[in-house]
């Protein structure tokens, strides 16, 4: 059995080992397919840019963000019985 040396064989036995399936073509397809439709089309409506639409400047969404990455989290008395489960 021959050792992989490079990222280049790595990529080779790949494209090598589809060609010699029966079902390589589209299986190629379908995957094609499946990544366009959860980048493209799933993003453009489950995911609006969400900075762009309430902020104005670079300022404004950096600090934002940085509120809301040192934001301390709110502990009550429920959520302190549950982690006691």
């Amino acid at each position: 059995m021959k050792k992989i040396n490079s990222f280049h064989d790595f990529i080779y036995m790949y494209i090598e080992g589809f060609k010699n399936l029966t079902w390589g073509k589209p299986l190629w397809i379908i995957i094609l397919v499946k990544l366009f439709i959860m980048f493209a089309i799933l993003k453009v409506f489950f995911f609006p840019n969400f900075l762009n639409s309430r902020f104005d400047t670079d300022e404004e969404k950096s600090e934002y963000i940085s509120k809301e990455l040192t934001k301390t989290p709110i502990i009550n008395d429920k959520n302190l019985l549950n982690e006691s489960d």
